[in-house]
């Protein structure tokens, strides 16, 4: 009996960590926030390079995926882009990617831990203060 091999139609996500995230931020690529508006304005990476569109929503009844992601990244970024997605903790960016790589964006790394570990590495970030 043979085996059989499966193929994935899924593109390959790499995963950078936040010094590498922070390296390729500093110089060539744009970094993609993914988490929510409210998230985002409480703190976020501090590059002059930096786009906020959620990729899920909290709703009453839990997240759900923004419909609209794909087609907002799109109006603001080239498919030739260099994109590091990022969210709180690295789990919504993994996803944000895949959705990303299979639109045929090139070149789009997943900031592994998010966020979170932006912070922990005690690397800048802004605050958004409302008045």
């Amino acid at each position: 009996m043979g085996s059989i091999e499966i193929q994935s139609s899924q593109p390959e996500v790499v995963t950078v960590d936040v010094l590498a995230a922070k390296s390729l931020i500093q110089t060539t690529h744009v970094y993609l926030d993914v988490r929510t508006v409210e998230e985002f304005q409480k703190g976020h990476v501090d590059s002059e390079k930096i786009i906020n569109i959620a990729y899920m929503f909290n709703t009453p009844e839990g997240r759900v995926k923004n419909p609209d992601f794909l087609k907002e990244v799109l109006s603001l970024c080239k498919k030739e882009d260099h994109l590091i997605v990022g969210c709180q903790s690295g789990v919504r960016s993994v996803y944000a990617t895949v959705d990303l790589l299979a639109e045929g964006f090139k070149d789009v790394s997943n900031m592994g831990g998010g966020y979170l570990d932006w912070i922990k590495k005690e690397f800048p970030i802004k605050i958004h203060v409302t008045k």
